[in-house]
């Protein structure tokens, strides 16, 4: 068996929407879901991404992603990684393929010099917590993830 991982391209946009889908579900927020084709095509592949994707493929067949930003640390004085998705297909699960897209990113971290690779976890999701500190990670006590959306977004920026 054989695992690559590779850059996204426009012809993955359904393919990255679908993982985003599985994803969602698994988390229970499949509500949420919004994303399209189109979304996709514009944020990864446009003129201009803001966003970034690795495509992780057992035997050529695709099973799971990364989904990827780049923040900057006013502490540090450098920029990092935000990990959005991170995605294994249920049935691939167990053969280091979640680890090699998490060793993707630290690697690409380590080439560019960036000083944190960062993402959130569900405080219910005890195996991606338990997988998340084997790989060397901390949780972070003390601090709150705090976001605006919808109404409260659009009435805050309409002042």
């Amino acid at each position: 068996m054989m695992l690559n991982i590779r850059d996204s391209s426009n012809a993955d946009a359904g393919l990255i929407v679908r993982f985003v889908r599985e994803l969602a579900a698994y988390e229970k927020l499949g509500h949420e879901v919004e994303i399209s084709e189109a979304d996709v095509t514009r944020d990864l592949f446009g003129d201009t991404p803001k966003v970034f994707c690795r495509i992780a493929e057992w035997d050529g067949a695709p099973v799971g992603f990364s989904l990827w930003y780049y923040t900057y640390s006013t502490f540090q004085g450098r920029c990092g990684i935000w990990l959005e998705d991170l995605y294994v297909d249920p049935g691939q699960r167990g053969r280091g393929i979640g680890k090699a897209l998490l060793t993707d990113l630290a690697q690409r971290c380590a080439a560019e010099n960036l000083g944190r690779l960062e993402w959130s976890v569900l405080e219910w999701n005890q195996p991606s917590i338990d997988f998340y500190l084997a790989q060397g990670a901390r949780l972070r006590a003390g601090w709150h993830q705090c976001r605006l959306d919808g109404a409260a977004l659009t009435a805050l920026g309409n002042l």
